[in-house]
């Protein structure tokens, strides 16, 4: 594991907060790949100022896919006892930000990388690694069109999101919207006489607050998660410039997230009929524009499925699990690859927190997963 720790060591001292560039990090696993005789692939941000790697070494073929993101969620604001943006040991946990999400994981790759460059691969390897994952998988989209063609078709795809290298076979896809509702300014001793656009955007939360009851009470089910039903959140809300004037114009930003029984589309015409019934119980200039600026697809792979023992088996999993937050899964899953997520540590536990830790024992199970994948690779 000493090899994984030195470039987990070298991965948390790139700051890859999803607002940076993560250009010096991607530079430092291009050339680690291309050392070790992998061909890298860079997959540019349209503005140029991040890029993903696409990497793969071996004979044509299958293979095996192993995908992670490279950005890191902010540490501003949290009570941190240890530099973030270096790696601590103590015990047995390394520390800094993305320890657990999801810097252990692309170091265990590669080290894997580095190991596979000494043994006669039977199939290839392939390594993505994405950037803007953490701000609602925007890089991977960004990605995916020059993707295809260079992934083909692998046997497995593992994502390696924090799951106590558990297999996770399924999470609900999410959609963030933004609902802007439009009023009439005025002095507000005269309140009466206008459209006030934060009541427009009250409506509608109460509006959004029944569907996500109807789908608490009468919607689709999924004991596996524990929210086991779609569900309909509001973020932000804001509206108004003074207390007397009224405002014109009011923003809702919400989300949904939904089980896979419950269609996306089905969910934002329901969205878009109570949007409509708002704005019809006033003055015929009121309204509100919905906008759906961001989704991603959830992941629901069938537990016969034939990459579900292949993962147990790498893996040393004792069962499978659903998680609750979105990974990248669902893109590479929607190409046709089999695809579960796998990986080091606990996000309820440590992702997203102060003092963001791996525990050593998970990252040594990683590793042994990598050994055993690479195993299988060369038989």
């Amino acid at each position: 594991m000493t090899a994984t720790l030195n470039i987990l060591e070298r991965l948390i001292g790139f700051d890859t907060v999803s607002r940076n560039s993560n250009l010096a990090l991607a530079a430092y696993a291009e050339g680690f790949l291309t050392q070790h005789g992998f061909t890298v692939t860079r997959l540019p941000s349209p503005d140029g100022s991040k890029t993903g790697l696409y990497a793969e070494k071996g004979p044509a073929g299958q293979g095996v896919l192993l995908s992670a993101h490279t950005d890191v969620v902010p540490v501003d604001g949290q009570e941190w006892t240890r530099d973030p943006f270096r790696l601590t040991r103590e015990g047995d946990r390394v520390y800094g930000r993305g320890a657990t999400d999801m810097k252990g994981y692309v170091a265990s790759a590669l080290a894997l990388a580095d190991r596979a460059a000494t043994v006669d691969l039977k199939e290839p390897l392939k390594i993505v690694l994405s950037y803007d994952e953490e701000v609602g998988c925007v890089g991977i989209q960004q990605m995916l069109d020059r993707l295809k063609p260079l992934i083909g078709s692998p046997r497995a795809c593992f994502v390696g999101e924090p799951t106590e290298m558990e297999v996770a076979i399924g999470h609900k896809g999410k959609a963030a919207l933004r609902a802007v509702c439009f009023g009439q300014s005025g002095h507000s001793a005269l309140a009466p006489v206008f459209t006030n656009a934060l009541h427009l955007a009250g409506d509608f939360l109460s509006e959004l607050c029944a569907l996500q009851e109807d789908f608490a009470a009468n919607g689709a089910r999924d004991a596996a998660y524990e929210v086991p039903y779609s569900t309909v959140h509001a973020g932000v809300m804001r509206g108004g410039t003074a207390l007397n004037i009224v405002p014109d114009r009011a923003e809702l930003t919400f989300e949904y997230r939904h089980l896979a029984a419950d269609r996306g589309e089905d969910i934002l015409a329901r969205i878009q009929a109570a949007a409509d019934r708002v704005s019809n119980r006033y003055p015929a200039e009121a309204r509100i524009e919905v906008e759906q600026y961001n989704a991603y697809p959830g992941l629901d792979v069938p537990a016969d499925s034939a990459v579900v023992p292949f993962a147990r088996t790498l893996a040393r999993s004792t069962g499978t699990a659903k998680v609750a937050f979105g990974t990248e899964a669902g893109f590479f899953h929607q190409l046709g690859i089999p695809t579960v997520v796998c990986g080091p540590g606990s996000m309820a536990g440590q992702g997203h927190k102060p003092d963001e830790y791996l525990e050593l024992r998970q990252l040594s199970q990683c590793d042994a997963m990598m050994d055993r994948l690479l195993d299988d690779l060369t038989a």
